[in-house]
């Protein structure tokens, strides 16, 4: 009777480390995230102002709507935000304003909110002047700030962060179980470096189709479309995440979302007219969908857009298709914030500048505009020589976003994805604040040159920032641990059996 007790006791035994074994096991695997998706509309009302240059220009009609777009992802320790705005810029205190919103209404850490504008150019007056932002300057400045410059409109910019607000707490609201899909394809037929090496030994932006001087263009591309998905338990896509590095300056005209508007269709007409597509736009400074290359004419702009847009679509959607949904961890956030100069115009230019604005523009404006710009820079630096830089990653799994706030080079952008542990990597530029146009110490070399690089009130931080600004984001994305990609299962040992409609040898009568 002993030997049975005992036998039944190690049978039990057993039994009992099997299932705490078992349980280990499953402790180990990642669950599905909760993942939410929400959107909410932001379209200016016509006669707004258009944002996207140094002078003031107007909405006169509308195309399509301009959006919040809004996901948050939740592994059960942690929730992140990222959030996509169809705007030309988003300033920095427009974020931290939405950022205390959202945290006290739904818990968001705010430093887990990433917000990206998608650079618009037919959108709404998010900046780039901000109200009383020059209020200590003296009145003839004040007048060239608010009356001369491209202003963001108070009313509208309450709009925006009431949406922005709505648009990350619905999304927060909606959070339920999915399994995520991480991938990337190439779309390399729509995006184009600007900016071209001179036979003067310099370097021109947009140099224009046919110039004899163009020797070749001076900075890659970055075709990569990248993309994350949720799916629900029905294999429903919620929505997307893409990430692309072109200049959203199709303007298919009027108010519009730019060429994410066919983006967007391009994916809904696939998945469903209720996905929610978040555009966050890579690194695409000195990258636009003009190719100066091309001997033959552009296209007008509604087909500009439907090119772009359709075509990124179409490669979101490809990948969409193609990767395999699988639980992912973990998410995580983590932020760093650098502070950077400016560079400062020399006194004898400011005092040429202040002259010039004595005078009304020319029938070529361009000289006046930028010694305007000048001159509204001194005033910033008076009050603000040094500007904070906030440099942040967000993870998801395998993947990570690298965001920034500048309109970053493409040079940058790709340096980040090289030195990253990460076998997904996104970076993401105009996120969380905007610092302007951040060239290459190249491009602000002896043999550099081009719109970018010129001093502005809008784009002007010191030549080293470009490089501060990628090591700080690969820094980040080292202090995390990449999580694994989801993948189908193998097939198992070969247990013979072909397939006996194909195993015969050739007929011939």
């Amino acid at each position: 009777m002993s030997r049975v007790i005992g036998l039944v006791r190690l049978v039990l035994s057993v039994a009992t480390m099997a299932v705490v074994m078992a349980a280990v096991v499953d402790a180990a695997q990642p669950v599905p995230l909760k993942v939410g998706f929400a959107e909410r509309d932001i379209t200016p009302e016509i006669g707004m102002e258009q944002p996207g240059g140094y002078s003031k220009a107007f909405h006169r009609i509308l195309h399509d709507p301009c959006k919040v777009r809004a996901s948050v992802w939740d592994d059960g320790q942690n929730r992140v935000a990222v959030v996509g705005l169809d705007a030309l810029l988003i300033r920095r205190e427009t974020v931290e304003k939405v950022r205390r919103a959202i945290h006290e209404r739904c818990g968001i850490a705010e430093e887990a909110i990433l917000i990206s504008a998608s650079h618009s150019h037919s959108s709404g007056p998010t900046g780039m002047v901000m109200p009383g932002e020059f209020d200590h300057a003296s009145p003839a400045v004040q007048k060239l700030a608010y009356e001369k410059s491209s202003t963001a409109d108070p009313k509208y910019l309450a709009l925006v962060e009431t949406q922005l607000v709505d648009a990350v707490c619905a999304a927060d609201a909606e959070r339920r179980p999915a399994l995520v899909g991480v991938g990337k394809g190439i779309e390399d037929k729509v995006a184009f470096n600007r900016r071209f090496r001179m036979k003067n030994g310099l370097t021109m932006t947009h140099p224009r189709p046919g110039n004899p001087d163009m020797i070749e263009p001076a900075g890659p591309t970055d075709p990569e479309v990248g993309v994350i998905g949720a799916w629900n338990e029905q294999g429903k896509l919620l929505g997307c995440i893409v990430n692309f590095a072109c200049h959203a300056t199709t303007s298919p005209g009027g108010i519009s979302a730019n060429y994410i508007y066919y983006l967007e269709q391009a994916v809904r007409g696939f998945f469903g007219p209720g996905t929610v597509v978040v555009f966050l736009p890579g690194c695409c400074g000195d990258i636009t969908q003009v190719d100066n290359l091309s001997p033959l004419v552009a296209p007008k702009p509604e087909q500009w857009a439907k090119l772009v847009g359709g075509r990124v679509g179409a490669e979101a959607v490809k990948v969409l298709l193609t990767v395999e949904p699988g639980a992912v961890a973990p998410v995580v956030a983590k932020t760093t914030t650098l502070n950077l100069g400016r560079r400062v115009p020399r006194p004898q230019r400011v005092k040429e500048c202040l002259e010039m604005m004595t005078r009304e523009p020319g029938q070529d404006p361009t000289e006046w505009v930028f010694a305007k710009e000048i001159v509204l820079l001194d005033a910033v630096i008076q009050k603000q020589p040094r500007v904070d830089v906030e440099v942040q990653v967000v993870q998801i799994g395998p993947a990570v976003f690298v965001s920034n706030p500048a309109e970053y080079f493409v040079e940058y952008g790709l340096g980040i994805k090289r030195e990253s542990p990460f076998p997904f990597t996104f970076p993401v530029e105009l996120a969380n604040g905007c610092v302007g146009y951040v060239p290459t110490e190249e491009a602000l070399g002896p043999r550099g040159g081009g719109y970018e690089t010129r001093l502005t009130y809008y784009s002007n931080l010191e030549p080293t920032a470009g490089t501060q600004i990628m090591k700080a984001g690969i820094e980040l994305t080292k202090q995390l641990q990449p999580g694994d990609v989801p993948s189908r299962a193998k097939i198992g040992p070969w247990q013979g059996g072909a397939w006996t409609y194909g195993s015969v040898p050739p007929e011939i009568d």
